[in-house]
């Protein structure tokens, strides 16, 4: 077993020494970490992934496809292929949606692969340059790192909204002077809530009436700063619904953007931290209400395998952590007595979906609410495009995929469209925007809290 803390190798010589001379290993031997070699083999071909994967869809070209990239791992792992820039461009056009998984009959772990060649590529320096690594350093290695930094830049971006600066800068015709890039960028500056998840929400909730569980509840760290009012629905339904509630003030990232985006030791990091603030044994379940997020955080035993200092705490971690939707209805939904009418249509997160597998929770939930009509959507489980920073980094395919799903919302004829991520959220509200569409976006769970203080 390869040390934890080294970054993996897709050469054939990392797997089996002797294979660098030519020789054939006698079994499949292990490779990216203690993978198992038969993991990149599982994939027969079939191509019954290629219908479900939106870049395949748009381009028809086989290496946009899972079934493509598949192939391109296998032939560096068995050193057929360098390492190079195309490879890692490839590997950053998957969107990471998972909705291969859902459709593969072999099972293949693609989720594992694509975030180890991603990690591989970025420990090649293959796509170093200044510019990105700026990026990068700032970003992933020192914003997401620390909530009280994040915070800070939060706080700024809500003075800069508040004091008018924003529209004034709008209304003033110089954004036509940026290139259209950063014009694109500026018009999704999300609006930063008035309130952090620690201003509205205690330390500890107690349950409404008789307490049944004690539970921990994850604030994130976007989710935090853009949709604090979701933490604190989430919390309020929870405590409704016999719960005591464990929230914390400070907080910290889940992990999952550094592991999609190849720091698989910063995510380590973030694990561990994250486990030692909420001990699983202390809790019941430990809440997420970010789809994006949850699918990461129910995966720290394969991330922290190889650390026997935490092995076991992670296993019990991932047994602990469920998303809101699952939770509740899991342990019962208290049923509003009434709320006002509403149509809703729903739109599914790639990673609850096919990541979580949770698709049917989300819907009771809504079917639970009096009063609401629940249209179901063509393509629910079609990526939205967000996909944690795709729309950042590759903004035409996002912008394809976000002008498919809003036509698709529209034909429902709903008023209203839910979704259980923030990056979804997000998204479609930015397309929403800019569209011109009188179009409510927002999660289930505020829906279900809405219809609770309706009473």
């Amino acid at each position: 077993m390869a040390d934890a803390s080294r970054s993996p190798s897709w050469s054939a010589a990392a797997r089996d020494p002797q294979s660098a001379g030519g020789r054939q290993p006698s079994a499949p031997p292990a490779y990216l970490k203690g993978l198992d070699y038969s993991v990149v083999q599982q994939c027969m071909h079939c191509g019954l992934c290629l219908p479900t994967c939106p870049t395949y869809d748009a381009t028809k070209i086989e290496r946009h496809s899972p079934r493509g990239r598949i192939s391109l791992m296998r032939a560096v792992a068995d050193d057929q292929l360098e390492m190079t820039r195309v490879f890692a461009e490839e590997m950053y056009f998957c969107l990471g949606c998972l909705a291969c998984m859902t459709a593969c009959p072999a099972g293949v772990n693609y989720a594992e692969l694509f975030e180890r060649a991603r990690a591989e590529a970025e420990a090649s320096g293959v796509l170093r340059s200044p510019k990105r690594n700026l990026i990068r350093a700032f970003a992933i290695r020192w914003l997401f790192m620390d909530l009280n930094r994040l915070q800070l830049v939060g706080r700024a971006l809500r003075l800069y909204q508040q004091l008018g600066f924003q529209s004034l800068l709008r209304r003033s015709g110089l954004l036509r002077l940026l290139p259209r890039r950063l014009r694109e960028l500026e018009a999704m500056t999300p609006t930063i809530q008035p309130s952090f998840s620690a201003d509205l929400i205690p330390p500890v909730t107690p349950a409404v009436g008789r307490p049944k569980y004690r539970v921990a509840m994850l604030t994130g760290c976007a989710q935090d700063l853009i949709f604090s009012d979701i933490n604190r629905d989430t919390v309020e339904v929870l405590a409704r619904n016999g719960c005591e509630v464990i929230t914390p003030p400070e907080q910290l990232c889940c992990g999952s953007l550094h592991a999609h985006n190849g720091e698989w030791e910063l995510a380590r990091q973030l694990a561990r931290k994250q486990i030692d603030q909420f001990p699983p044994e202390r809790f019941d379940a430990i809440i997420t209400n970010a789809g994006g997020c949850g699918s990461h955080l129910k995966h720290y035993a394969s991330l922290l395998e190889n650390d026997p200092a935490y092995r076991q705490r992670a296993r019990l971690w991932d047994r602990k952590v469920k998303d809101i939707h699952e939770w509740l209805v899991t342990t019962g939904i208290e049923l509003p007595k009434s709320a006002p009418p509403q149509v809703v249509t729903y739109h599914e997160s790639c990673h609850l979906a096919h990541g979580q597998k949770i698709t049917l929770q989300p819907r009771q939930l809504l079917r639970a609410i009096p009063n609401l009509v629940l249209v179901e959507l063509t393509e629910s489980a079609w990526c939205c495009g967000s996909a944690g920073v795709y729309s950042l980094v590759q903004p035409e395919m996002a912008g394809q995929l976000l002008d498919r799903k809003l036509r698709h919302i529209q034909r429902t004829g709903a008023t209203t469209v839910a979704t259980g991520n923030p990056g979804c959220l997000l998204q479609l509200i930015n397309g929403a925007r800019q569209q011109g569409l009188n179009l409510r976006v927002v999660h289930p769970v505020t829906l279900l809290a809405e219809a609770y203080r309706w009473e």
